[in-house]
């Protein structure tokens, strides 16, 4: 009985107690795994069938760590236990009953692609708008309906849910949703979420196959339980319902998966469905330091919903966390990669042990170039770097095209996206001649109509298009990559995509035009002290080495990890940085409509917290760019919920600050929580920043005078471009910027600092 002596008591007795209703609440780096684990140990050691078990978990990595361990603490044995996801189990009791259910037992599995390809064609054949019953967001609804075991019969048979369709402009959706049922049926297939909606049905309808399995299944255990749905807790109530060995572990301050359809009232309400479940708690934390452990709880406490625990630990107590202000998210990445940088140099620290997590997937863009800047290796944890997603990557390709349109691969990527009526075999007749003589696909298409094509409109309006956008690229980057973006329907058609996805694409793309708009604040002066805007084709130029770049990184190397807070889950790291704690960011905009909403906003920034073992950095930025506008930030709300004494504000007044015994304290002041100064800001704009200097004047005879004092109206003489008059100035200090009307050379824009003049 070694393995006992290696649990702690709360650990043990959950290990021991392995008959009747169990929940076993696992809080932030309490040894889950080791407890799962060895009580299946306990169980097999005690002579309990492997065949009898069933171990449920959410993913395929969960379920294979498990299966090793206990295969290296029993042996062969472990193979015989029926351990996987709830998909894959399911899956597999399916394929021996399916029969009954009317299935083939070699029904497909369809995946989304599959999904999406089916209510694509449902939606042409019954003549809908494909705009407003977008696939991707009637397969995100089917899929919500299906969680909750609303089949599509009694959906359509539901007046409340017509109604509400109605008013959203999409009365046929239950039609859509019953016609997608029939055709996987017709077809003998299933998608994921028919693999629970299927099982519970066939136990629900044929009792001698749910007696069959709840016999088998004589002890059932199912990790992350406060992620399960409603359709998975019903199916796991029915095959527990007669031996109730039932054992769930998870920790519901850690329920952060509403939008996947998880019901944190599974775990809420365990005990009203098994009265006489015995609760343990595993509430010491071998992860992180006291003060972690501490702030994060202090965090958690702010929650109604919950099942109240005290998380504690025997650890060192650790540095307070770092909170950083930054003026905007540029500077909070360049601050990011500063702090990591220093970390690494000064404890000889390797780059995996740092982890770099945000709310959203947009905000890897600013982490990742100030990482580049300082050759900091990173990788995307459970996504693509920013400038390889898909929806960037399409903004891009017509930039591409924009510049060169005999690109012909960006001009492939974008010329039907989005659709316009150009398919496949449109193109290939364009390439096809394109190839014989030997020119660019874009000559060809230029000359569409002339060389005797049919139907050409689609093909001439977008070269028309084309030909728009490039009247515009001697004007600020910014300027022509908003038109673009706006022109091509891009952004309308990302904009209508409601789906979690879609919301996700349309952020990164808002993400990229902030960095545009970023790019191009920082305006050239040429050597006469005249600015010019920064052009579309020199980002693009950046853009071209950053990508390359990407394709030089070894997959083995040494990388910092960046994620979202929801990939995140599960993961530790020793240094870890959370970004962006902004109210309409974190907590998300969309989470303040409820307190329930908040709440689950509330547990997302408890898991964030919980992942640091060592050292914890929070940050935030007084502004951001949203579509070429600076928009002022105020701090998140759980900034100002985090226990002042476990908080250390670094950079917030000039120098560094220091904590009493009372909290945060400056000088002689002393406040109960966050410092004022964090809470208002100024709105901040942005100072140009210049990469050349003006050289002397050429006319040694040629002496400027004193700008200081330029007002409008005054006429002046430039060496270069003769007499003009001040028609307008603005800016401070170094950075006044003069517009001056030139005789003969027209208006122009000079900054004073550069530029050389006399005043007459």
């Amino acid at each position: 009985m070694d393995y006992l002596q290696t649990l702690n008591p709360s650990q043990r007795a959950a290990v021991e107690q392995t008959d009747g209703p169990v929940m076993i609440i696992a809080g932030a780096g309490s040894g889950k795994t080791r407890v799962l684990t060895y009580r299946i140990v306990h169980m097999l050691r005690h002579d309990v069938d492997p065949f009898r078990i069933l171990s449920l978990t959410f993913t395929n990595k969960a379920a294979k760590e498990m299966r090793h361990r206990v295969q290296a603490a029993i042996g062969a044995e472990a193979r015989n236990i029926w351990m996987g996801t709830f998909h894959s189990i399911f899956s597999r009791i399916l394929r021996k009953e399916s029969e009954r259910i009317g299935y083939p037992r070699n029904f497909t599995i369809y995946d989304n692609d599959d999904s999406k390809s089916l209510l694509k064609t449902i939606i042409g054949e019954m003549k809908l708008d494909d705009k407003l019953y977008k696939p991707s967001n009637i397969l995100g609804r089917i899929s919500s309906a299906k969680n909750t075991l609303i089949s599509a019969e009694e959906y359509m048979g539901n007046s409340e849910y017509f109604e509400n369709d109605n008013s959203s402009g999409r009365p046929k959706f239950g039609m859509l949703y019953k016609t997608y049922q029939d055709r996987c049926f017709k077809a003998g297939a299933m998608d994921f979420d028919d693999l629970l909606v299927n099982t519970h049905k066939l136990f629900n309808n044929h009792i001698d196959i749910l007696n069959k399995y709840q016999h088998q299944f004589r002890y059932v255990m199912v990790d992350e339980f406060q992620d399960t749905n409603h359709a998975q807790y019903m199916i796991i109530k029915k095959l527990s319902a007669v031996h109730q060995n039932i054992a769930v572990v998870g920790d519901d301050a850690q329920s952060i998966y509403a939008f996947r359809g998880a019901n944190i009232k599974n775990i809420l309400g365990f005990q009203r469905d098994f009265p006489d479940v015995k609760t343990f708690k595993l509430e010491q934390n071998y992860r992180s330091t006291q003060t972690i452990v501490n702030a994060a709880s202090s965090i958690i406490e702010k929650n109604k919903d919950q099942i109240k625990k005290n998380v504690w630990t025997e650890n060192e107590l650790g540095q307070r966390i770092t909170v950083l202000k930054a003026l905007t998210d540029n500077e909070e990445g360049k601050m990011v990669a500063s702090a990591i940088f220093q970390e690494k140099m000064n404890g000889q620290e390797m780059n995996k042990d740092f982890a770099i997590l945000y709310r959203t997937n947009a905000q890897s863009r600013s982490m990742e170039e100030a990482l580049r800047k300082l050759n900091i290796p990173y990788k995307i944890y459970g996504g693509l770097s920013f400038y390889q997603r898909k929806e960037v990557k399409d903004l891009l390709s017509y930039y591409r095209v924009v510049l060169n349109p005999h690109d012909e691969e960006a001009l492939k990527r974008i010329i039907n996206f989005p659709t316009r009526g150009i398919g496949k075999t449109t193109l290939d007749k364009l390439a096809l001649v394109a190839n014989e003589h030997n020119v660019s696909l874009w000559q060809v298409m230029e000359q569409a109509n002339r060389l005797g094509f049919k139907n050409m409109l689609p093909v001439e309006e977008f070269v028309t298009m084309i030909k728009a956008f490039q009247i515009m690229l001697d004007r600020n980057a910014y300027e022509v990559a908003m038109h673009i973006a706006k022109g091509s329907g891009v952004l309308k058609s990302l904009y209508e995509d409601k789906t979690v996805e879609g919301i996700a694409r349309f952020e990164n793309t808002e993400a990229l035009l902030n960095g545009i708009k970023e790019f191009s604040i920082e305006e050239e002066i040429d050597d006469e002290g005249v600015v010019r805007p920064k052009i579309l084709e020199e980002f693009m130029a950046d853009v071209a080495l950053m990508t390359n770049d990407d394709k030089d990184k070894d997959p083995n190397q040494d990388h910092v990890s960046l994620m979202t807070i929801h990939s995140a889950k599960g993961l530790e790291y020793k240094f870890v940085h959370i970004v962006g704690l902004e109210e309409n960011l974190f907590p998300s905009q969309m989470a303040l409509n409820s307190r329930q909403d908040l709440e689950e906003e509330r547990r997302l920034f408890y898991v964030a917290l919980t992942r640091a073992m060592k050292k914890l950095t929070i940050s935030f930025a007084t502004s951001r760019f949203k579509f070429g506008n600076i928009v002022n930030s105020e701090p998140s709300r759980f900034l100002q919920e985090l226990d002042p004494q476990y908080l250390n504000f670094e950079n917030m007044f000039g120098n560094k600050t220091q904590f009493s015994d009372q909290g945060f304290s400056k000088n002689n002041g002393t406040l109960t929580g966050l410092p004022k100064k964090l809470l208002t800001f100024n709105k901040v704009q942005p100072k140009p920043s210049f990469s050349q200097v003006a050289t002397q004047a050429n006319n040694p005879d040629f002496i400027p005078d004193d700008t200081s004092n330029l007002k409008t109206g005054m006429q002046v003489i430039h060496q270069r471009f003769g007499s003009g008059i001040v028609v307008n100035l603005e800016g401070v200090s170094d950075n006044v910027k003069a517009t001056i009307e030139f005789e003969g050379q027209g208006r122009k824009i000079l900054v004073l600092k550069f530029a050389k003049l006399k005043i007459k």
